[in-house]
């Protein structure tokens, strides 16, 4: 089972990565970018998400995934740690939301 610590130590492994508290929550950056949260009870994480990829992994995994309400209309969707298959799934997830955030000269 994945948990909260496999998410830190995945995050702050990525280039360029800082942890900051904000919203009373850990939170993943890169370039000052928000990637990654660990919310609520840190059972969970949110990452970006674009909305048309976002509404098909709800809908096709919903054990897995989904949309808290404050976040609907933006592009992020919530992730249940405990339910991810392994440590690769939960890095592909990250990366994936590192990704969408990091400037260009990062992803070159």
């Amino acid at each position: 089972m994945t948990t909260s610590d496999d998410v830190r130590a995945i995050a702050l492994s990525l280039p360029e990565t800082t942890e900051k508290i904000a919203w009373s929550m850990p939170t993943f950056r890169v370039a000052g970018k928000m990637f990654a949260t660990l919310p609520e009870d840190e059972t969970s994480m949110a990452v970006r998400c674009p909305k048309v990829e976002r509404e098909e992994l709800v809908l096709a995994e919903p054990e897995k995934f989904w949309v808290a309400t404050h976040e609907a209309s933006s592009a992020w969707v919530r992730v249940r740690l405990a339910a991810l298959d392994d440590l690769d799934e939960l890095r592909d997830i990250l990366l994936d939301s590192w990704r969408q955030a990091a400037p260009a000269a990062l992803l070159e």
